[in-house]
């Protein structure tokens, strides 16, 4: 009986204290929720604009970024290197075009967890033939609030599938 009454205790406590934020608590998690939303959008968007100077700056400075396609995974550290892969990916493309979907995030602090869900549609001369690829990528990020701007710490991009066609010309 007392187990049961201690549990019951603990649980009462739990829930009063989550029920207890105050509104500033509440709008903080409102603004960071928007603002880790804002960040991802922001990514794609300087991407699409092949914006490498600009989206370097959504990343901390020890930021890690793993791309994960067929199985295969490439692990790139620290702005240089994940600026120049995704300048010498970028490059390879006409158009680059992203539509985030959903995305799930916990916040913990100064610190928070989110996965996104993406579609990438890029155009591009391959073997002398002008293609589009589609692919579907889940982004698994970390962030971290940083002087009060939200950075990716680090990202995994799950490339789940692919689709290629022939454009016309």
């Amino acid at each position: 009986m007392k187990k049961y009454f201690l549990l019951l205790v603990l649980s009462s406590f739990l829930t009063m204290t989550y029920a207890q934020k105050t509104t500033e608590q509440r709008l903080q998690e409102i603004e960071d929720r928007l603002a880790l939303k804002a960040l991802v959008d922001e990514f794609s968007v300087l991407a699409d604009r092949k914006d490498i100077v600009n989206q370097m700056l959504l990343f901390t400075e020890d930021a890690k970024v793993e791309s994960v396609n067929n199985g295969q995974a490439i692990v790139l550290s620290g702005k240089k290197q994940i600026g120049d892969a995704f300048e010498g990916f970028l490059s390879l493309f006409e158009v680059v075009y992203h539509i985030n979907g959903q995305q799930t995030i916990t916040i913990t602090g100064d610190k928070a967890t989110g996965i996104a869900y993406c579609s990438v549609s890029l155009i591009g001369v391959q073997n002398g033939k002008r293609m589009k690829n589609d692919m579907g990528v889940i982004y698994n990020d970390e962030y971290v609030k940083i002087k009060g701007k939200w950075l990716i710490a680090n990202r995994k991009s799950n490339f789940t599938w692919r689709n290629s066609q022939l454009l016309s010309e």
